[in-house]
């Protein structure tokens, strides 16, 4: 298994939105879309907004692999549901980053109904 490097986890943390896109069953990559992301230590987690309908997610979690990029970063993905124990810092991470949006819109990415449809993106 590879890991991220420091400097990835940096820009990634740093950067407001993802692009993410999940491969299709004959290796083709579908068209990226954009999220919010954040890093808790040494892992980055997406959530997706207003629950498990939402289709990039479905695509995400039936393909199980796909590709994310911020400014100075591209990489290939494994999609992994994160530990229980990790979701309050995540929650925690996404009100740090993004509150500065309102209630409203962030609501849609924290708190235990969230919890279910987060994805700890893991580097291959």
């Amino acid at each position: 298994m590879t890991s991220w490097t420091p400097t990835e986890l940096d820009r990634i943390g740093r950067t407001d939105e993802i692009q993410i896109a999940s491969y299709r069953p004959d290796g083709t990559l579908r068209p990226f879309v954009t999220i919010w992301g954040v890093r808790v230590g040494d892992g980055i987690f997406v959530r997706s907004a207003h629950g498990p309908d939402n289709p990039w997610y479905r695509r995400a979690i039936t393909s199980g692999t796909g590709r994310i990029r911020v400014p100075g970063v591209e990489r290939d993905v494994t999609f992994q549901k994160p530990e229980a124990e990790r979701q309050a810092a995540i929650d925690t991470e996404y009100h740090s980053k993004y509150d500065r949006y309102g209630a409203r819109i962030v609501g849609t990415v924290v708190g235990p109904g969230l919890h279910a449809v987060t994805l700890e993106l893991i580097p291959s």
